[in-house]
């Protein structure tokens, strides 16, 4: 039995799908232990797996909250005071990383690609790790545009040109993240390092994203394994069903654990849905209160919750309206249901890029009208060529592995004596 440990940002989404794979580690005889900071032990299943402390900082209940809203609120200057919390947090993991790690005896990392950490701390050590990217992989590649940009994919020479303006205007605004990758890489004695791209396992690179649901890569790395989403095994006894009469449309309509305060958006989705007579369900996932969800229903939403059973909701829904997140978008894959994307952060432009690329779904801004948003409901509604192509993607999402071939790469690659992957 191997001892890994989860370095992650602290984002429910990224630890749900770790979770999920060190289950499955468990299953193979392993012990798997999440280091976190205080606060994220509810977020993580009684029986699962171990959660070491992070002691570093005095006040960490503070700083997890104050890391919360940066990224549920990341708009305008607020995203460069998030990129410096991200710079804080991982030169604090750097300093107090090698430690724990001692302390803890461990044997390999399973290293979330958000954070740089865990692969600087793990080379310096030398330990083996695995990266995983719960997001869209941050892997850079020549005539693709970054993840976080919202741009189509095409092949012309303009393109190409934005392509490379808008990943210069993105390494300035990373650069204190940056700063702090390097230097730490200095001080353990590696080759200097410009970005979380940079600091990835050499190993293997685990992706939630299918080849189908990402822009054409003419290069990825020989270690790069696209499994599909990571999700523990589904138990019947926990799903949840929704009393949607079979004769109006159904749809859910959910922005995220970070996302779920936006009334404003929700309402606007509400007032689309009663315009088309569809019965609508949203999960706030606890972003809002009583006051706010009885005005949504009144403004046309069927049903108001703070968490819903999402795979088996989406099993019943015929189209579902998301802020384009990569678990959300793979969960509507699984299940064959088409896609609204309304981005709003971070790798969501990307997401919902590649979502309209590829037509299983639409794209929509956060600021469009209930008006807007109706007719490109309307339309995946009434239009089965996304339920076709939807088919098409889900064949090669059933055939990637998912969280079982997932554990079978990490387990192979962070073993004493690696063998070749297959």
């Amino acid at each position: 039995m191997s001892h890994y440990a989860v370095i992650s940002p602290p984002f429910y989404s990224h630890l749900h799908a770790l979770e999920a794979l060190a289950q499955e580690l468990m299953l193979h005889g392993h012990k798997v232990t999440f280091i976190q900071q205080a606060g994220t032990m509810p977020w993580l299943g009684e029986k699962g797996p171990a959660l070491y402390t992070l002691k570093a900082d005095p006040r960490p209940e503070k700083t997890l909250a104050r890391t919360l809203h940066l990224a549920s609120h990341p708009g305008g200057m607020a995203v460069l005071t998030l990129i410096a919390d991200m710079a804080r947090h991982t030169d604090m993991l750097c300093e107090v990383l090698p430690g724990v790690l001692n302390e803890l005896a461990v044997d390999g990392l399973i290293v979330d690609q958000m954070e740089p950490a865990g692969g600087l701390v793990a080379e310096a050590l030398g330990l083996p790790f695995v990266s995983v990217a719960c997001a869209l992989p941050v892997n850079r590649e020549s005539g693709l545009p970054l993840p976080v940009m919202p741009f189509n994919y095409t092949t012309s020479s303009r393109s190409q040109k934005i392509y490379h303006s808008s990943q210069r205007v993105y390494d300035w605004m990373m650069r204190s993240h940056n700063n702090v990758i390097n230097r730490q890489a200095r001080r353990f004695g590696l080759p200097s390092r410009e970005g979380l791209h940079e600091c990835l396992s050499s190993l293997a690179q685990i992706s939630q994203t299918i080849p189908a649901l990402d822009f054409p890569r003419k290069a990825p790395p020989e270690n790069f394994y696209a499994v599909g989403p990571l999700r523990q095994k589904e138990s019947a006894t926990t799903s949840q069903f929704w009393p949607a009469s079979p004769e109006r449309p159904f749809v859910f309509a959910s922005l995220g654990t970070l996302q779920g305060h936006r009334f404003k958006l929700f309402k606007t989705i509400a007032k689309a849905c009663r315009s088309l007579d569809t019965q609508l369900l949203i999960a706030h996932c606890g972003g809002l209160n009583s006051a706010q969800s009885e005005q949504l229903q009144q403004a046309g939403a069927t049903w108001v919750t703070d968490f819903a059973d999402q795979s088996a909701v989406l099993k019943q829904a015929q189209a579902v309206i998301t802020h384009g997140g990569l678990n959300t978008v793979a969960d509507a894959v699984s299940t064959q249901t088409p896609i609204i994307t309304v981005p709003l952060a971070f790798d969501q432009p990307g997401v919902a890029a590649r979502v309209a690329w590829s037509g299983i779904g639409r794209r929509v801004s956060r600021f469009c009208t209930s008006e807007t948003l109706a007719a490109n409901l309307r339309k995946v509604l009434g239009d089965e060529v996304y339920q076709q192509r939807l088919s098409a993607m889900q064949k090669q999402l059933a055939a990637a592995g998912g969280v079982t071939r997932a554990a079978e790469i990490a387990s192979q690659a962070l073993s004493p004596a690696t063998e070749a992957l297959c």
